[in-house]
């Protein structure tokens, strides 16, 4: 009989309660078994627990926890800024590790975690969920059959809308100190999604990014939307005893360490910008056109590979304010074609679960015994740093308004074989 793996949480935010408890424990219970749970507010983590079904006893730090229960892998689902200690940590108590993106903040931090890595011999998986996606999977394997040829550029837009994207200005992510930006918490996903297409590392990077929308440009502001003078009036109120899970995981126990799920999108000490642009040279030979763009009436994405024999191009709808199929059509268009034989149209049907089905083929991937891997789907920690160090360059452009090359920040990662 397969033996479970023993894990802990750290963290019971939204993703940790959901992705890394309830859904985790409801379909790959088989392998594994929850022995702890880690947060400093304890009351946040005994409602988590409460909705997870759990048993697992609850602790507020991470060392008492790790010495006590010696866990087989620890599930690090806390702010940005504070991973690389816990997964340093847990490294070193004997656990193999799973961060959620991105895997750190910094330079200094990315090297702690490699080093670590390599000093205990144990693993850090990355939860890069998006190159589990139905439709991800097929790009990549049209891109590897050579489909088009080699692939010169790449024509990459993401879209948040004015839910999804103000949220990030709600919480911590709206400081640099706690996300390393946008270009780093949420770029990451995009930029490794480049890295893991085009099997190439990125070299170097030429940002614009601004904020024009949140922040300091609001034209009145409160410090959360609880209460505030200006509910009436703003268009991002936000009402957080609306839902019953996010106010219960987060209203009351904000009492304890004085975090806000609420914060207003308009406080002039944001730090971050909301709309980013940039463009990136890989070392083999691709040129990228990337832009991330926070408060848009859709959500969802747009990506085109420009290759010497045609091009691959998907528009991709995650919301948006009229129906469209449960699918996604990727559109194969070859050079010197006409009619009908100059276009393949794909239809890749969306799968249950987060992200199109991505979520639980990852989860499968790490969790069930003998799955292979052929498209190198699962993504370990220098994975994490590249797509990372892509996103500390960008931000270091945009804001020295210089181009970045990516070995000069970390001259020891970049020229090996990507993972």
């Amino acid at each position: 009989m397969e033996k479970k793996r023993r894990f802990a949480l750290i963290g019971t935010g939204n993703r940790g309660t959901t992705m890394w408890g309830t859904d985790l424990l409801a379909g790959w219970a088989e392998h594994v078994e929850m022995v702890a749970i880690v947060d400093r507010n304890r009351l946040r983590a005994e409602r988590a627990r409460a909705m997870i079904g759990a048993e697992a006893p609850i602790y507020t730090e991470l060392d008492p926890m790790l010495q006590a229960v010696r866990p087989d892998l620890v599930i690090v689902c806390t702010p940005d800024d504070s991973h690389d200690d816990i997964v340093v940590r847990s490294l070193e108590s004997g656990a193999d590790v799973i961060t959620e993106k991105p895997m750190t903040t910094t330079v200094d931090k990315i090297r702690r975690i490699i080093e670590a890595e390599k000093r205990t011999g144990r693993r850090v998986d990355v939860s890069f969920n998006y190159r589990y996606a139905p439709t991800a999977a097929r790009i990549k394997t049209l891109l590897d059959a050579g489909e088009i040829g080699r692939v010169t550029s790449v024509d990459f837009h993401w879209y948040l809308d004015t839910s999804h994207g103000a949220d990030y200005f709600r919480r911590w992510h709206a400081y640099a100190k706690h996300s390393g930006s946008l270009f780093v918490h949420k770029a990451t996903h995009h930029f490794d999604l480049l890295n893991w297409y085009l099997g190439s590392d990125p070299q170097a990077v030429t940002a614009f990014a601004d904020l024009k929308m949140y922040g300091r440009k609001g034209p009145f502001r409160g410090s959360r939307c609880r209460h505030c003078a200006h509910m009436k009036e703003c268009d991002f109120y936000f009402d957080l005893e609306a839902d019953p899970f996010l106010g219960a995981l987060y209203e009351e126990p904000s009492k304890l360490d004085g975090y806000f799920r609420d914060g207003c999108v308009f406080r002039e000490d944001i730090d971050i910008p909301d709309t980013m642009v940039a463009a990136i040279r890989y070392g083999n030979g691709v040129h990228v056109s990337y832009s991330l763009n926070t408060f848009q009436p859709i959500e969802g994405h747009h990506i085109a590979f420009n290759g010497t024999g045609g091009r691959i191009e998907l528009r991709q709808y995650e919301s948006q304010p009229w129906e469209v199929p449960a699918q996604d059509t990727i559109l194969v268009v070859r050079n010197f074609q006409k009619g009908a034989q100059a276009v393949e149209r794909i239809a890749v049907p969306h799968a249950s679960g987060g992200h199109y089905g991505g979520d639980d083929r990852m989860r499968n991937m790490i969790f069930k015994p003998g799955m292979s891997d052929p498209l190198a789907q699962r993504a370990g920690s220098r994975a994490g740093a590249v797509s990372v160090l892509c996103g500390i360059a960008a931000l270091s452009s945009a804001r020295a308004g210089t181009t970045v090359r990516l070995a000069e920040l970390m001259p020891e990662l970049l020229g090996e074989q990507l993972l």
